[in-house]
């Protein structure tokens, strides 16, 4: 998928994630937006995944240790999200480690739990 495809649908994301902040609000578990967010991906009729795993390996050996991104979307683009007061530099981490391992490009970090949901939606790239 090209960049102008890929920020196409990342403005489908991001159009997705403010129409289930909008319903919900800030306040509810990560699961509740997990739930949310995926009926919202289906009614616009995009292809995810929910919690992928992402296989950890080390010079060529896997160490059998499975990470778990909460959504892969169209195969391309992963999403992360938290309900939390604010977002910790460890979530970027996390993300870009999720980037990495599963040699994707772009990448969203999605914590409900503000009031104003641009204060809360980070856009992160790998080799973009």
């Amino acid at each position: 998928m090209n960049k102008e495809a890929l920020n196409t649908l990342g403005g489908i994301i991001l159009d997705a994630s403010i129409a289930v902040h909008r319903e919900l609000g800030p306040g509810l578990l990560e699961s509740a937006y997990q739930l949310a967010l995926a009926r919202e991906l289906q009614l616009r009729n995009i292809n995810f995944r929910s919690f992928v795993p992402v296989e950890l390996t080390y010079k060529g050996v896997s160490l059998q240790k499975a990470y778990v991104m909460d959504f892969l979307v169209e195969e391309e683009i992963i999403i992360e999200i938290k309900s939390t007061e604010a977002l910790n530099p460890i979530f970027e981490s996390q993300l870009i480690t999720y980037l990495k391992l599963a040699d994707k490009r772009l990448g969203y970090l999605i914590n409900f739990n503000v009031v104003l949901l641009k204060d809360g939606f980070r856009r992160l790239v790998n080799r973009f």
